[in-house]
């Protein structure tokens, strides 16, 4: 039998966790989200984010500009969240509308208060083998629901589908780190399915339903990242999970699994980052 990684039930254990603590400080964590243009599915995202912070003891304030806002401008908003310190971790959230380079603007954070863990500073301390103030917010969400279901990395061959920097990149590091082979496949790759069988974890975030039933060999653990809507509006993700179900050991849903993760893993980075500031101070 198939074991489904609930991502849902363990959100809300590290959420209750984390209200738990929040109750013992007389000073809270503040995230502060810049949301830019009309993007709904952007506003639904930080909506859900401002939603959970709150119910959980974090104070969380959204700044709103309109697409029209300059590089300059924004620059400089994010220069006096830098220097704020009633604000502990900052976000950006993505896309940006096209005239705004999204590296300059991530590049601007400052990386004690880099939630996402997108910065130039961070992303080195990661691939050089340091640790970055916080670990960007999927791939951690990733490793905590394997380390849930006390899934072993140690020696295992991880293939994983995609090589963007806010996934496939930073995971394939942590994975490293945790002494597994790493193999990464992307859109150029040959004869993909023929790497994916050689695995005994597979991870996707391509973006699109690829990985079928006979890409994959029997008990192998599937992490599904994709998620978007098919031409019946019917969420998905990378998977057909109804076929590789059958042959999986453990296998994450879409939706209800690394979603609800990324989320958990925003809310301990918010809260990292709080710690370490005032340890410091």
């Amino acid at each position: 039998m198939t074991t489904i990684l609930d991502g849902k039930k363990l959100r809300d254990k590290i959420l209750e966790n984390l209200k738990l603590k929040l109750e013992k400080y007389k000073k809270k964590p503040n995230l502060t989200v810049i949301l830019i243009g009309n993007d709904e599915a952007s506003r639904i995202y930080v909506k859900n984010k401002q939603i959970t912070a709150e119910k959980i003891g974090i104070n969380s304030t959204v700044i709103r500009y309109p697409e029209t806002i300059t590089e300059n401008e924004l620059t400089e908003e994010i220069h006096t969240l830098n220097m704020d310190e009633n604000v502990h971790a900052i976000l950006v959230q993505l896309p940006l509308p096209k005239h705004i380079s999204k590296e300059k603007i991530i590049g601007m954070i400052s990386p004690q208060k880099d939630v996402d863990g997108f910065t130039p500073y961070n992303f080195g301390k990661l691939f050089s083998g340091e640790k970055p103030f916080v670990y960007p917010c999927t791939p951690k969400g990733i490793l905590l629901l394997l380390d849930e279901y006390n899934i072993k990395l140690d020696g295992k061959h991880a293939v994983i589908v995609g090589r963007s920097n806010i996934v496939g990149k930073p995971l394939m590091q942590m994975l490293l780190n945790r002494n597994a082979t790493v193999t990464i496949c992307h859109s150029h790759t040959k004869k993909l399915s023929e790497i994916t069988k050689t695995a005994d974890i597979l991870i996707s975030a391509a973006g699109e339903n690829i990985i079928k039933e006979k890409m994959i060999k029997p008990g192998c653990v599937v992490v599904d990242v994709g998620i978007f809507k098919d031409s019946t509006g019917r969420t998905r993700g990378d998977v057909d999970f109804e076929n590789v179900s059958k042959i999986a050991s453990y296998i994450s849903p879409v939706p209800g699994g690394v979603g609800p993760m990324t989320i958990a893993s925003l809310m301990l980075n918010t809260v990292e980052l709080f710690e370490k500031k005032n340890h410091s101070d």
